[in-house]
């Protein structure tokens, strides 16, 4: 089933979101400081019986931060009513995990009228010890660094997640019993905070400092359920939640597929509310592109007609600046899809989306950023995720390096090149740096273009 995504302007703040499905609107809301992406599978799933609406939820993902300092709780659950506002929802199911459902609950105390009923993965009730220790070591400060030492930290703390709980605290008692290794879901949470970068705190700290009361026994509310599967360290917070709203239950249960598998039937046991409409930003969004090759999602930017505008290889449309016309990802590079199959190393398939893309969005002219000199396979080695996150400290020293020379892996007096000292500053190698590491088809890009540019 085809997820697609979008953007929307709310009051001059951007909010990306997911979309999949054909039936009634499901609102699905991700913990911090993830993004809708961990939700994909999910979607797929539930996208036969809803059209599952994710949104990044503001300073995540590619969803623009909320524009206080210190945003509340409330503040949060507001923006989700503004979203709903913005799609043409009054009134919806909703299914959110751990943070994500301390933001829905706080929405349904404060917009009750704006759900029809809520399943929620684990609901944290801290103690007061829990908190002050939280408090004090949970959100330490993210920014980048000159040579990229945050990266080895940002690793090892998303890793030891599963280990440990809270991750800081490293003793035997806080040792959790699902720990794993699993490199794709550790990339992928990376990824996600790399695109928060500090704007993660205020988001992640609004939850944590979130009043932990639920509705009192006697208020009226919709329905809700609260389930944790076991390993789940909120699964002994079941107990803490004492008496609850009527229509409200909580369960500990054996399995995340379990745990899916009764939110699922608790979602759909409401009476079916319309399909949302489509609601895109008109200046930015995804086009569904299909060629002989290429099948999938297209990011774009600007305006249409005029000059339709390429990044080089192993770069990102963001990283051209304003442009007068329409920019693009291309695929296997920033936040377009990749190649379904092999990818191509001739031309003419990288021509052909680029063309389909031009002939929707009325564009005359092509203008390409100029490739990088050197040999390909050591412009672009292998940067697939590894066990120790290495792949991150390489790709930061390779965008450092590509500043002081050309080739970047030639060091030698001739390969030398001028630069200017802000370009190496170290928010400024962030960009690059999560374009290169998003370019998975950086290598065949440019043998791809040399086919038809010649040159070395």
């Amino acid at each position: 089933m085809r997820i697609t995504r979008h953007f929307v302007d709310i009051g001059g703040r951007r909010v990306h979101y997911r979309r999949c499905g054909e039936g009634p609107a499901l609102l699905m809301v991700h913990q911090s400081p993830r993004s809708s992406a961990e939700y994909e599978s999910l979607m797929r799933q539930w996208g036969g019986y809803f059209t599952c609406i994710a949104p990044d939820t503001p300073g995540f993902g590619q969803s623009d931060p909320l524009p206080a300092d210190s945003p509340t709780i409330d503040d949060f659950a507001d923006a989700l009513a503004d979203l709903l506002d913005s799609l043409g929802i009054d009134r919806v199911p909703a299914y959110g995990f751990h943070s994500g459902a301390i933001i829905l609950v706080t929405a349904l105390k404060r917009h009750p009228a704006r759900f029809s009923r809520l399943a929620a993965g684990g609901y944290a009730i801290w103690t007061a010890e829990e908190s002050a220790l939280f408090s004090d070591r949970y959100l330490p400060p993210f920014e980048p660094s000159d040579y990229g030492e945050h990266l080895t930290w940002l690793w090892n703390r998303l890793l030891e997640q599963s280990w440990f709980f809270p991750w800081f605290a490293v003793t035997p008692a806080h040792r959790l019993n699902l720990a794993h290794a699993d490199i794709g879901r550790v990339d992928a949470a990376v990824r996600d905070m790399l695109d928060s970068g500090a704007a993660y705190r205020a988001g992640y700290g609004a939850v944590l400092r979130a009043p932990r009361d639920i509705p009192p026994a006697d208020a009226v509310t919709p329905p809700v359920l609260i389930t944790a599967y076991d390993g789940d360290p909120l699964q002994a917070h079941i107990d803490r939640l004492g008496t609850m709203p009527a229509g409200w239950a909580a369960l500990k249960v054996a399995s995340v597929a379990e745990h899916q598998l009764v939110s699922l039937a608790f979602l759909r046991a409401g009476h079916p509310d319309p399909r949302p409409v489509l609601v895109d930003c008109p200046d930015e969004g995804f086009w569904h592109v299909t060629t002989a090759a290429f099948d999938g999602l297209i990011h774009w930017r600007g305006r249409r007609g005029g000059t339709l505008h390429l990044h080089a290889p192993g770069r990102a449309l963001d990283l051209l600046g304003a442009v007068d016309g329409l920019a693009i990802d291309l695929p296997g590079h920033g936040l377009s899809d990749r190649w379904p199959d092999a990818v191509p190393t001739h031309w003419a398939p990288w021509q052909a989306v680029i063309d389909g893309i031009a002939a929707q969005f009325g564009c005359s002219d092509i203008v390409m950023e100029p490739a990088p000199a050197g040999d390909p396979e050591r412009l672009f080695p292998d940067l697939a995720p590894d066990r120790f996150g290495s792949y991150l400290t390489r790709a930061w020293a390779i965008v450092r390096a590509g500043h002081f020379f050309e080739p970047w892996y030639e060091t030698g007096a001739a390969a030398a090149r001028a630069f200017v000292a802000d370009e190496v500053a170290a928010g400024a190698l962030a960009r690059e740096h999560r374009a290169l590491i998003r370019a998975s088809s950086a290598r065949e890009c440019l043998i791809a273009r040399r086919s038809i540019e010649g040159g070395s």
